[in-house]
């Protein structure tokens, strides 16, 4: 049985892993979709397979473990677990689909959005959980929820609110179109991610399985469903240059840190409550900010921008003030998830 002590350093140190991965995932993916080679670029669709596949193989090692190492033990699981239960096992290739089509609109999103602006607009994400919630599972949000979530939309608007700069208008033009692109591409995974999870949350109500079971079912049809998108839209670039084209030290960190992520957020659902979540997202929103506008020099942030900003990391905060009915709904928004 562990101790207090031994579970709030669990706790913070779940967090401070969180806040790492988050921040270190959106800057080097976006580094990664905008950094300027001799060869061709290397292709999302093949990133997003392999970080499925790197996620099996870690779940695997997990259960593994579970099992005290026992091989024998773990293949009994799993079967009774995966194959003698199709009709469970088959519920989750609805959100291990959108789960992949998420991941691929997220790398469409930082081609075209800096880090910060994407960080905070994808918090969204909030909004869209709460309001699948309510239709889908008839869950009820208090008032700090309905002001949060208030906020939270006045925020992005602020974020998104087009600013006057100097310019050729051809360039302009460019990149009001490049900018909307990456905003439609996170608005479509902030749908996508509401209602992923709260399908998830259903699904994991109906059955008591092992959370890293979960996830390599979840791995498997994400795994299935990614290659046949890279085949389907990305087949000729394939047969070109190989699934592996324009991959470098930069996009392996990408992979392994996609994959990791939704492990992640396993670990700090188990140990950390919403307060202290929504504390390690404002983080990770503050430190792309600064990354981005020190470091990587694409982000140019105005009065109305940092208001926006505000407005988002206390609306994240308000809307986990309220701790057991707030804890639910956002444990869905948190639910094992390929994607942060």
């Amino acid at each position: 049985m562990s101790s207090p002590h031994s579970h709030s350093r669990l706790k913070y140190l779940s967090l401070g892993v969180l806040v790492l991965q988050t921040t270190s995932l959106v800057l080097t993916m976006r580094y990664s979709r905008t950094l300027k080679e001799d060869g061709p670029r290397y292709l999302a669709s093949s990133a997003v397979v392999l970080a499925e596949v790197l996620k099996i193989l870690v779940c695997t090692f997990l259960v593994f473990k579970e099992n005290n190492f026992s091989v024998q033990a773990m293949k009994q699981l799993l079967k009774e677990e995966v194959v003698n239960k199709p009709v469970e096992t088959l519920k989750l290739a609805i959100p291990a689909g959108i789960y992949t089509l998420q991941n691929n609109l997220l790398y469409v999103a930082l081609s075209n959005l800096d880090a910060a602006t994407y960080q905070v607009t994808y918090q969204l994400k909030i909004l869209t959980t709460a309001l699948f919630s309510v239709s889908m599972l008839g869950r009820r949000l208090s008032l700090y929820q309905w002001l949060s979530l208030l906020l939270l939309m006045a925020g992005v608007t602020l974020v998104q609110w087009p600013t006057e700069s100097e310019g050729d208008s051809e360039h302009k033009v460019l990149s009001t179109g490049s900018q909307f692109v990456g905003v439609m591409a996170v608005l479509m995974a902030c749908v996508s991610s509401g209602f992923a999870g709260v399908y998830f949350e259903k699904i994991l109500k109906e059955t008591k399985q092992s959370v890293w079971v979960r996830n390599i079912q979840l791995g498997l049809f994400g795994f299935v469903l990614g290659f046949l998108g890279m085949i389907v839209y990305d087949a000729q670039r394939v047969r070109q240059s190989g699934m592996f084209q324009g991959y470098n030290t930069i996009t392996c960190t990408v992979v392994v840190l996609q994959a990791l992520g939704g492990l992640v957020i396993a670990v700090v659902i188990k140990y950390a409550d919403n307060i202290l979540k929504g504390f390690a997202t404002s983080l990770s929103i503050i430190m792309s900010t600064l990354i981005s506008y020190f470091l990587l020099e694409d982000f140019n942030p105005t009065r109305v921008f940092f208001v926006g900003t505000v407005l988002v990391i206390a609306a994240t905060f308000l809307y986990g003030y309220e701790g057991k009915p707030a804890s639910a709904l956002n444990k869905t928004e948190t639910s094992v998830n390929s994607a942060t």
